[in-house]
């Protein structure tokens, strides 16, 4: 991938996926028919960023629900990891492993970063949400993790 990957744009259909959860599960986007899809991309477990954007979903996680969505979170953490991270915040959704970012890579967020001058793939934060028919409805990119939650469930809430 580059750092120009392609995201998949509103009314496209959303990449198919199948990941190991945190929770020991195997979980594949199919699996979801019939409901609202919240999959978001992070960089890292227990990282500033990151943990402001889960415990955000985490505190909203029944007001998704409510809603008739299902929050899903992703980064290249191994299983050990997001399992540590979601006990430690009591999130309450699944955490995916990605560790060959091929789901990551599929959604056009694995990309060219750089930080202190040096250079490297990494995830760019980004949400979508996924219609209860599949398809791609909403996408942030570049997401500022500070109230995106709550944005997020606005946007879950319309589609319903």
């Amino acid at each position: 991938m580059s750092d120009t990957a392609t995201v998949p744009a509103a009314g496209t259909k959303a990449p198919a996926f199948s990941l190991p959860a945190h929770d020991g599960t195997k979980v594949t986007l199919c699996g979801f028919k019939g409901k609202a899809v919240v999959l978001y991309f992070y960089p890292k477990d227990n990282t500033p960023g990151c943990t402001v954007e889960a415990k955000g979903f985490g505190a909203l996680n029944g007001a998704f629900a409510a809603a008739g969505a299902v929050v899903l979170g992703v980064s290249p953490d191994g299983v050990a990891s997001h399992c540590k991270f979601a006990a430690k915040f009591e999130l309450g959704f699944q955490l995916l492993a990605d560790t060959e970012h091929a789901v990551a890579e599929k959604y056009g967020v694995w990309v060219l970063k750089s930080m202190c001058g040096k250079e490297y793939m990494g995830i760019q934060r980004t949400t979508f949400l996924i219609g209860s028919d599949g398809k791609i409805a909403r996408v942030w990119s570049k997401v500022k993790p500070e109230g995106h939650a709550e944005e997020v469930l606005e946007a879950v809430k319309a589609l319903t």
